[in-house]
């Protein structure tokens, strides 16, 4: 009697409803949708094309019974083979052994070619993969991302300069976003390779199912092809990383204040249109009742439409609303150390007497709600009084280009410089 041998693919085959093949994503997912049918996968299902297209591509295949089980889990193991099968994606620079001491026979030779194209990295594993489990959200971001860097270098260099960015998903809001994840996160959404739920979370740590993996193949290939500065999105996420700030991308008619414009009292040579010199830095204010800090500065244009729109617009800004007169929506991220006991929200509003960063107001659209972030009335009692001596929260105020009503936006740091940008034709 012959042994039957079973390879690693047909193993996966197996264990995922049948994974088999090597093709990249090739014809179009229309027709896929066209040739393809599954009982359990509806024309109406928010994945079909994409599941037919992966099935037809050989990355997927269905069960006996008709159907494709679009809502099932699939483990680190089976993901790892199917990235390793991507055929158009490169070997990573830095090679690394594949020293987990828990994956399968079947899949061991998946996972090292996923470590060689760059996807997984064992240094960030103490031994084991845990092969077997689930792949949550957060992990396949990271994976994702840590594949990118290895098609294009800049998209290492992204990863890098969104250590700082404010990122739109509900867990940044609410504390809850490992920072082990976010840098991944932030660039997956900036690509528009993932995206948030229903209920505004990203959901770090929800699986990740047979459906979403037919999408993700499809949308990998599309975003390994895109140069990272093609990404609206991802480069307003690296400037607020890198400099706190997304002015230059949504506004970019405000620039460095002349002198002419400047204070008298100011000392121009000081003068700087970098938002990075001041941010997190103490700004002199017109009253004393608080020191304030600028942790994040996001201007909307709530009149851009599609591409064009700011990432963070569904934080911010609820569909459908404009303001008047051409103002764009401006967002500052507060830090105050409070002096008073008494001091109240009208007394915040006059430290420094502003329509464009204007401590007194935060955003009281449904969007802000839904995404949890932190307003002054989450840190005010009765009659506006600050119930906490340190608050972080954020403000609302107007960026105005209407020239009747225009002004200078002027920070000053006591450490020294000056931040000053104006409105030009």
């Amino acid at each position: 009697m012959k042994k039957m041998m079973i390879s690693g693919v047909t193993a996966l085959a197996l264990l995922t409803g049948g994974i088999v093949g090597l093709g990249g994503i090739g014809s179009s997912v229309e027709a896929a949708q066209a040739t393809l049918k599954f009982k359990d996968v509806p024309s109406t299902h928010w994945a079909a094309a994409a599941i037919n297209s992966a099935v037809e591509q050989g990355y997927f295949k269905g069960y006996a019974d008709g159907t494709f089980k679009p809502s099932s889990p699939v483990t680190k193991a089976e993901m790892a083979s199917i990235l390793g099968r991507l055929a158009e994606q490169p070997d990573a620079t830095i090679q690394e052994q594949n020293n987990f001491t828990d994956v399968p026979d079947w899949a061991k030779n998946g996972v090292s070619i996923a470590i060689q194209k760059g996807f997984i990295s064992p240094s960030k594993y103490n031994g084991k993969l845990d092969a077997q489990a689930a792949l949550q959200r957060g992990e396949m971001a990271s994976w994702l991302t840590q594949g990118l860097t290895a098609v294009d270098p800049e998209y290492k260099q992204a990863l890098s300069d969104v250590t700082n960015t404010v990122v739109p998903v509900k867990e940044y809001f609410t504390g809850k976003l490992a920072s082990s994840q976010k840098n991944a996160v932030a660039v997956a959404l900036g690509t528009g390779l993932m995206s948030v739920a229903n209920d505004k979370t990203f959901g770090t740590d929800r699986t990740t199912t047979r459906a979403e993996v037919a999408v993700l193949i499809a949308r990998y290939a599309s975003v390994a092809k895109t140069k990272p500065s093609d990404y609206k999105g991802l480069n307003e996420l690296r400037q607020v990383g890198l400099t706190g700030t997304n002015i230059n991308i949504i506004a970019p008619k405000y620039k460095k204040t002349p002198e002419k414009k400047v204070s008298p009292n100011v000392d121009y040579s000081e003068v700087t249109d970098d938002f990075s010199k001041v941010r997190n830095k103490n700004i002199i204010t017109d009253t004393k009742y608080a020191d304030l800090k600028i942790k994040n500065w996001i201007i909307i244009n709530t009149y851009a439409k599609g591409s064009e729109r700011s990432i963070y617009y569904p934080v911010f800004v609820d569909e459908g609303f404009t303001l008047l007169r051409g103002a764009y929506y401006s967002f500052a991220e507060l830090e105050l150390n409070v002096k008073s006991t008494t001091m109240n929200a009208l007394q915040a509003g006059s430290l420094l007497n502003s329509a464009t960063i204007n401590p007194m107001n935060s955003p009281t659209s449904d969007a802000f709600a839904a995404y949890a972030g932190p307003s002054i009335n989450d840190v005010t009692k009765n009659r506006g009084v600050f119930a906490v001596n340190n608050p972080v929260y954020w403000s609302r105020g107007l960026l105005h280009f209407d020239k009747e009503i225009i002004s200078d936006v002027s920070l000053v740091a006591k450490e020294g410089p000056t931040y000053s940008v104006i409105a030009t034709d």
